[in-house]
């Protein structure tokens, strides 16, 4: 087995290397004996991530067995472990001792990550809320039970204590809390109404992406609504130019609703990601009349029992002005 060394180093990434030359050991076992540096958690965390790969391949599990052959992994930079407060206006809907429910506004990011120290979502609650966050998310995560995409808006809780953090995270495991997304579409998914199960991981093509899969991620479950159709149906497909679709989530997959709504040939308007395909025309010059400058994507509704008081909360919130502006362009198609 040869020794780790540092294959390259940018300010984007940093690549260790190894060859491994035995087989039959467990996955993560052999990382960590080949990756010195390395914990076997953090290895771990790093295949989940599709972080690292064999000639080439990417590896997403550590249960199997390793092969022979040169190892990469591509290591983020390193961050600040502890984000400062900042003076960012937040949308509050909801406050007491417990939790703060906020509509996240398009493009600020819920947390500290590589290439997005700033300006994130819990920036702004350290500075709205002093020391009163849960500690169980870590230093760089306080408060945060869940997330949503830096560039979708939308209805977010955060914990303010521990109590609150673990009602809330219990809640989100057992899909007990109700969340209805509004996204708009090229095109619409066909039938106009039904579930969506798949299984979601890293796409074995491309470790940024996640994708449907037929064997390993885990289970994804959405029910999706078609609300409105705009334009005409596109002769060769019979479907509309686009649509607003309610999707309500029973699972929190990275990336679920843009993968799935994709999977159904209806990606989300302005997708840079899943987005494959061009709109009509007419949609293209909407969404650059609009300004609309990410995924069309808004989480408007968020239901749950309050973890310390048990009182049942609901929130519901309006589209942002980017998708106000698109829908009622489209509306004219």
């Amino acid at each position: 087995m040869a020794d780790e060394h540092l294959l390259t180093e940018d300010e984007d990434t940093r690549v260790l290397e190894a060859l491994i030359e035995i087989a039959g050991v467990r996955l993560d076992k052999a990382l960590a004996g080949a990756f010195p540096s390395l914990s076997r958690a953090r290895l771990q965390a790093l295949l989940t991530e599709g972080a690292i790969q064999r000639e080439g391949v990417i590896l997403t599990s550590g249960s199997g067995k390793a092969q022979p052959g040169l190892y990469q992994v591509h290591l983020p930079p390193v961050v600040s472990a502890t984000p400062r407060p900042e003076a960012i206006p937040l949308t509050v809907l909801f406050e007491d001792a417990d939790l703060i429910v906020i509509d996240k506004a398009p493009g600020m990011a819920a947390h500290p990550a590589p290439g997005c120290e700033t300006g994130t979502l819990v920036n702004a609650l350290l500075h709205h809320c002093g020391d009163s966050l849960s500690g169980i998310g870590g230093v760089a995560r306080p408060g945060i039970v869940h997330r949503l995409d830096k560039d979708t808006s939308g209805i977010m809780v955060a914990a303010k204590n521990d109590r609150a953090h673990q009602g809330l995270s219990a809640l989100f495991a057992a899909h007990d809390i109700e969340r209805t997304y509004i996204a708009l579409t090229r095109g619409a998914p066909s039938p106009q109404k039904g579930r969506i199960q798949t299984l979601i991981g890293r796409s074995p093509h491309d470790r940024k992406k996640m994708a449907v899969l037929k064997g390993g991620g885990r289970e994804a479950v959405t029910d999706y609504v078609v609300q409105q159709t705009f334009g005409q149906p596109v002769k060769a497909s019979g479907a509309p130019m686009a649509a607003r679709v309610a999707c309500t989530l029973h699972t929190g997959r990275t990336h679920q609703i843009r993968v799935h709504m994709a999977s159904k040939g209806a990606p989300l308007l302005g997708d840079p990601v899943y987005g494959s395909g061009s709109p009509a025309t007419a949609v293209r010059a909407a969404i650059a009349q609009a300004g609309l400058a990410r995924q069309a994507l808004h989480a408007a509704v968020l239901g749950f029992v309050h973890p310390v008081t048990s009182q049942a909360l609901r929130f519901e919130t309006a589209l942002p002005h980017d998708m106000q502006a698109l829908e009622r362009l489209l509306g004219e198609l």
